[in-house]
């Protein structure tokens, strides 16, 4: 018997700059989505909330995405290719919105490892840095972001734990 364990993240020698890795599946984004997102982070902007106020008084005459949500969406998106195993998150160095999301828009996203260098204080960890694009289902590019994270070397990360033994189909 094989046991196969998805992989959940990178350790700093799996990072090869000029890497690219292309984040599966994508998420439309539903009305529903957008609304909730707005009141949990109490953003209650009109633009995104109000279908009238959308067409008569905006640029683009109907509801746009909240952009934070876009970013969210392509972060998470992001997680098990790049850093679901990591030390912590360190900074956002930019976050660009370049196009408008609509409800009922699919995002899907890439990133791109732009560095990689061992920690200069603690030997067990680097320090990775990373840019992620956001499209819709047009292939327009609605959001870009670049982002620092620290990462185990592969010699110091914790094994995967399990609340349960090995021995579950004996």
């Amino acid at each position: 018997m094989t046991t196969y364990e998805r992989p959940f993240g990178r350790a700093y020698e799996d990072f090869t700059v000029g890497d690219v890795y292309r984040h599966w599946p994508g998420k439309t984004i539903t009305e529903y989505d957008d609304h909730l997102f707005c009141m949990i982070t109490m953003n209650h902007h009109p633009l995104h909330t109000n279908a009238w106020f959308a067409e008569h008084d905006t640029v683009q005459g109907r509801n746009v995405v909240v952009g934070n949500l876009v970013y969210s969406l392509a972060l998470g998106m992001s997680v098990p290719d790049v850093s679901g195993s990591c030390i912590a998150n360190l900074e956002v160095e930019s976050l660009l919105h370049r196009s408008p999301t609509f409800h009922g828009d699919t995002i899907y996203a890439e990133t791109r490892v732009l560095d990689a260098q061992p920690s200069k204080s603690k030997d067990d960890r680097g320090i990775v840095t990373v840019e992620t694009k956001a499209f819709n289902q047009r292939g327009e590019e609605v959001c870009y972001f670049r982002r620092k994270l620290m990462v185990w070397k592969t010699v110091a990360a914790p094994a995967r734990q399990f609340p349960y033994g090995d021995d579950v189909w004996d």
